[in-house]
């Protein structure tokens, strides 16, 4: 048996077979960290060439209400490695946009599929599809929340730094899904997160409550401020997202304007941690909320990161669909 075998049939990763990943806020600070094990352990053995067909005859569908290159890419690629299939299903292969219900779709779904792995819009629909179905659903992206991504995220920062208790992220834009997730998942590995985004674009009320009472526990602390300098300071992780996200293209000059001074780049890199390292969700407008200066520089690791959602993802849905 593999190490990555091991760590899914003992206890720990039994506990979340059959169960949705809906929001890292669900998880236990043990779970959370049992997925990035997991992750680094498939991670170390593709790259030795060792196969895990954990998943062998197992069928995910990946519905995709927004489309997306990396999410696509990497969990086809993700369900291929496992020894399964994905199954690719747009908005135009689905009836949801002629009337069905999102109930009757999981019910139906339930009973072709091992899981979903859906990337839509409202988070009340992804919830919904967890409640009505019977096999695991996977939130690849709503308005809300970006777990996937953040699980990435989790694994390039303890592969670059060992350990993220302690450790500070600074989050410069939009109080977006993306940030949200970076709260949850920084409050379960105790690694304190700051916000600086401008008035009227901070994160959502009840999710910064939700990640305060989570990091409470783990001693790191979620604070939200309007100078990017302020949140820079100390930070061993700098992070950002564009300025206007799928969906909120009619406000992009709006955003423009209202993002002016959130931007990474080599200044405001300067004022961090001097071995800090630079994160993006991708995909980037270079120019805008970060440099390409900043993009090819020293302090990024955005190939990692994206690498990573392949691994992150895989120990996911080696974990739930086993």
């Amino acid at each position: 048996m593999t190490k990555a075998q091991r760590l899914i049939y003992d206890d720990l990763g039994r506990s979340f077979s059959g169960k949705s990943f809906l929001s890292i806020h669900d998880f236990t600070t043990e779970q959370i960290m049992r997925v990035i094990d997991l992750a680094a352990a498939l991670k170390a053995e593709q790259k030795a060439g060792v196969p895990h067909p954990i998943l062998k005859g197992k069928t995910l569908g990946m519905i995709f209400l927004k489309p997306s290159t990396r999410t696509r890419i990497s969990f086809e690629v993700a369900m291929w490695q496992l020894g399964g299939y994905g199954l690719f299903l747009n908005a135009n292969d689905l009836q949801l946009k002629r009337g069905e219900t999102v109930a009757d779709t999981a019910r139906v779904l339930s009973r072709y599929l091992n899981g979903i792995m859906i990337r839509t819009f409202a988070h009340s629909d992804v919830v919904e599809l967890a409640q009505e179905g019977s096999i695991p659903v996977i939130n690849g992206l709503t308005d809300l929340l970006h777990p996937c991504q953040v699980m990435a995220d989790l694994l390039t920062g303890i592969e670059k730094f060992g350990d993220l208790k302690g450790r500070k992220l600074a989050y410069i834009g939009d109080g977006n899904n993306m940030v949200h997730s970076l709260m949850y998942g920084g409050a379960k590995v105790g690694m304190h997160v700051a916000c600086a985004s401008p008035a009227g674009y901070e994160p959502d009320a009840e999710v910064l409550a939700a990640a305060r009472a989570d990091g409470a526990e783990m001693g790191a602390e979620m604070e939200v401020v309007r100078d990017p300098k302020e949140a820079v300071r100390g930070a061993d992780i700098l992070y950002t997202d564009v300025w206007a996200s799928m969906g909120q293209e009619a406000e992009y000059e709006k955003r423009v304007r209202d993002f002016a001074g959130y931007q990474i780049n080599a200044e405001l890199v300067s004022l961090a941690n001097p071995d800090c390292i630079v994160m993006h969700c991708l995909p980037a407008h270079r120019g805008e909320e970060i440099t390409g200066e900043v993009i090819d520089g020293p302090h990024s690791v955005l190939w990692d990161e994206a690498e990573n959602r392949l691994h992150a993802q895989k120990a996911i849905l080696a974990l739930t669909m086993s």
